[in-house]
């Protein structure tokens, strides 16, 4: 796999807990722009943008055969990640790890869960729901979607900047990358977490928890 952007927990992970200026000004998640992100994860449109970047609208199904929107997550905070089912790689991992953001949150309804498959011709939505049911992903917070895979492409590189092209003679081919991105209520990028590593995903559930002030 390519190079994947991981943001270093020096810093940021214990951050939160700081006072900038003289004190009265609590410490605030960055807001990420194309620029800050790896290239090789980006869409060439966007490469070395600096201003400020919101993810594009969407449509797609969930695994109840929903109908899910950016509007879904109006006001929202919410966690994306790419996947498929039948990955035999790291997606169990990220797949056990988004069940802890999930149980952090589980009584929180302004806390949202998208996870993309990146291979659509397998993961219908009746497969997306036996992979929920199996996992025990609550629906109302955790989406599964599924949809065009010219769409799933193109808001993983356009929007979430998570999908690497890996064969230019191949329509539509990508990998994924295993970061867990931070959207907040206005849909800017706000993090971005290495969901195989555990000390990262608790660092992700601090970061949600401090996003959760600026409410």
């Amino acid at each position: 796999m390519k190079k994947v952007l991981i943001i270093s927990a020096v810093g940021i992970s214990v951050a939160f807990v700081f006072f900038l200026g003289n004190g009265s000004e609590p410490f605030r998640l960055p807001i990420y722009h194309p620029s800050d992100i790896d290239p090789d994860w980006v869409d060439k449109e966007f490469v070395d943008k600096t201003q400020v970047h919101r993810i594009p609208s969407f449509s797609f199904m969930d695994q109840n055969g929903n109908v899910i929107t950016n509007e879904v997550f109006d006001g929202k905070i919410y966690v994306a990640d790419f996947f498929f089912t039948t990955c035999p790689g790291i997606c169990p991992t990220l797949t056990k790890h988004m069940g802890k953001v999930q149980k952090a949150f589980k009584d929180d309804q302004n806390v949202k869960i998208i996870s993309h498959t990146v291979h659509p011709e397998n993961d219908s939505t009746a497969v997306l729901k036996a992979y929920s049911e199996m996992h025990r992903i609550n629906s109302n917070q955790w989406h599964l979607v599924t949809g065009k895979k010219s769409e799933l492409y193109g808001i993983a590189r356009q929007g979430y900047f998570s999908i690497s092209k890996i064969e230019e003679k191949m329509k539509n081919a990508f990998i994924h990358t295993e970061n867990f991105i931070l959207v907040d209520q206005e849909r800017r990028i706000r993090g971005i977490y290495n969901g195989t590593i555990a000390h990262e995903v608790n660092r992700l559930i601090e970061d949600i928890q401090l996003l959760k002030k600026e409410l």
